[in-house]
């Protein structure tokens, strides 16, 4: 595993990027939005420069997010309210059905673990 170095141009300390994550995390941003607030507006190139994944701050302090179960929850919720008006798109049908198996499979994972 390669281990990243704090950049001598960044200045933010461990705790302030601790209390940014934890406050957009409140906020309701996913973890990929998160990274990218701190990559663009912080100048962070990765949390990891700190030791820590942000997957890993938000579970210490009992935020865990589950975000690729929910991004594929909204995208077949966007599909269903398509082929509503569509009933004879067949390949949405067919992307349907990719995506339920994929909910199934990550809802799977998750009880496992």
């Amino acid at each position: 595993m390669q281990k990243y170095k704090n950049p001598s141009w960044n200045k933010i300390k461990y705790e302030e990027v601790e209390k940014l994550v934890i406050e957009m995390a409140k906020h309701g941003m996913s973890l990929e939005m998160i990274g990218l607030v701190l990559r663009d507006k912080y100048g962070i190139p990765t949390a990891r420069v700190y030791g820590k994944k942000l997957g890993k701050i938000l579970k210490e302090h009992g935020l865990e997010q589950k975000s690729d179960l929910a991004y594929v929850n909204k995208k077949l919720e966007t599909l269903k309210k398509h082929l509503e008006k569509n009933k004879h798109d067949k390949k949405s049908k067919r992307k349907l059905a990719i995506l339920t198996g994929r909910v199934r499979k990550l809802k799977r994972y998750y009880d496992k673990n």
